[in-house]
């Protein structure tokens, strides 16, 4: 067997393969071979069919599969020891010879896109970081959603528009009369705040105990069934009903923001860890300001990005062979459109490939212990979204193994963890500019990209 690689450019080449009937006559006999133990032919006992007999049952196809398993292996056994930087995958070429019937000498040529030759040097990059402010109005909301998480409900004599009310219902007839067999219940509940109707939520404007309320549920969820059977106390297929409701009003309530206590104060961050409403604006200024970490963090990342590739500049790549390449691995990709598609590509190519020599040259490795706190990371968000900011660290860690262990997430949890180690070591080695910003003017950097 002979291999040969011939280079028609930087970034375009050919590896030759060669392979004689010495170097796959013994694999095709063995595995007709073992064919004829496995499928024996009528008229012969399992193992003793004739090699000619199964050479022409079986011949062409084990010659062929044969023949693909070496030419595949030698592929790749070159790629690695030469050490070739392949991008994409190889393409055979229309020019192989592959004809069994005629020949006993086949010769494949694969056609290979190179990565080209280049250097990213990140001390002559200069990339923006941008520090959000944490503003009044940024505090107000959070300290508002804190204390009303905090807080309790209470009952009041008249509606508010975030009141929960409570009452009887009877259905009407359309004269407004009380419907005979109509449907009853006894107590229920509604949030005007929710409906979808404003006319439905203006009726129960500034209502009191014991009013009645003629209203249409119907309106309120825009007949969706499971909103109505729960509110009308029956079964989903016995919900689709629009006659008006009369409600009678028995029971406001409305929740009330914690007060500024050391009681709301231990339950927002532990026990004595704010002592004063001095030490509670700071606190929660410092939250906000560590929640939008991660998106200063993201920004950089797009920034980073751009600003390397721009630094790199137009280098050259096997543009032909990767988009011959791209079209065959999209079954649904044509060649018209991918010439459209390409240009909008390449930049993220050529991102690709230096942040490969960034991972180098900087000796990124990923380590289990990388995985385990990106894992982390993800369980305390999801925590968080049930409203759990502090939840016990052994839940965290227990949940975080399980997912460290699930081989659906490890390859995510790798990449994710070779991005982070990339940028910090972005971040540590190019010209950083530190930028003070409002969140609306950290907005405005993504509408500008639009």
């Amino acid at each position: 067997m002979n291999v040969n690689f011939e280079q028609s450019n930087n970034v375009n080449g050919v590896i030759t393969i060669t392979i004689g009937e010495a170097d796959y006559a013994e694999k095709v006999k063995k595995n007709l071979k073992q064919i004829g133990l496995k499928h024996p032919v009528k008229g012969f006992r399992p193992g003793h069919t004739p090699i000619g007999i199964l050479n022409k049952l079986y011949g062409k196809q084990v010659l062929a599969d044969v023949v693909n398993d070496e030419i595949g292996e030698q592929l790749t056994n070159y790629i690695h020891e030469n050490k070739l930087q392949v991008l994409g995958e190889p393409i055979l070429s229309e020019d192989s010879n592959f004809d069994i019937d005629n020949s006993k000498e086949f010769t494949f040529k694969f056609n290979v896109g190179l990565a080209p030759e280049f250097d990213v040097d990140l001390s002559q990059v200069e990339i923006p970081y941008y520090n959000i402010e944490v503003d009044d109005e940024m505090f107000e909301n959070q300290s508002k959603s804190m204390r009303m998480r905090f807080g309790k409900r209470e009952d009041v004599e008249e509606t508010t528009p975030e009141a929960l009310i409570a009452g009887s219902l009877v259905e009407l007839n359309e004269d407004g009369s009380v419907k005979e067999g109509g449907i009853t219940v006894e107590h229920t509940y509604v949030s005007p705040r929710f409906f979808k109707s404003e006319d439905e939520k203006a009726k129960f404007a500034g209502k009191k105990l014991n009013e009645e309320v003629v209203f249409n549920p119907w309106n309120t969820c825009e007949g969706n069934l499971g909103e109505l059977g729960g509110m009308l106390n029956v079964k989903r297929e016995e919900a689709d009903v629009k006659s008006d409701f009369k409600m009678t009003i028995t029971t406001i309530s409305v929740d009330k923001e914690a007060e500024l206590n050391q009681e709301f104060f231990d339950q927002a961050f532990g026990k004595d860890v704010v002592k004063s409403e001095e030490e509670y604006v700071a606190k929660v200024k410092e939250s906000i300001k560590a929640s939008l970490v991660g998106d200063s963090n993201y920004r950089f990342t797009v920034d980073a990005q751009n600003a390397i590739v721009n630094h790199i500049g137009n280098i050259e790549l096997p543009d032909e062979f990767l988009k011959k390449f791209f079209v065959m691995k999209d079954e649904k990709a044509t060649a018209e459109k991918m010439e459209e598609d390409y240009p909008k590509m390449r930049p993220q190519l050529i991102w690709q490939l230096a942040k490969d020599k960034i991972a180098a040259n900087g000796a990124v490795k990923v380590q289990e212990e990388d995985l385990l706190n990106i894992a982390k990371l993800i369980v305390t968000q999801q925590f968080s979204q049930y409203g759990i900011y502090n939840a016990p660290a052994d839940a965290v860690e227990r949940q975080a193994k399980e997912i460290v262990k699930n081989a659906e997430y490890r390859r995510d949890l790798a990449n994710r963890a070779v991005d982070d180690k990339v940028f910090a070591y972005i971040r540590a080695t190019a010209k950083i500019v530190e930028k003070e910003v409002s969140v609306k003017e950290f907005n405005a950097l993504f509408e500008a990209a639009e």
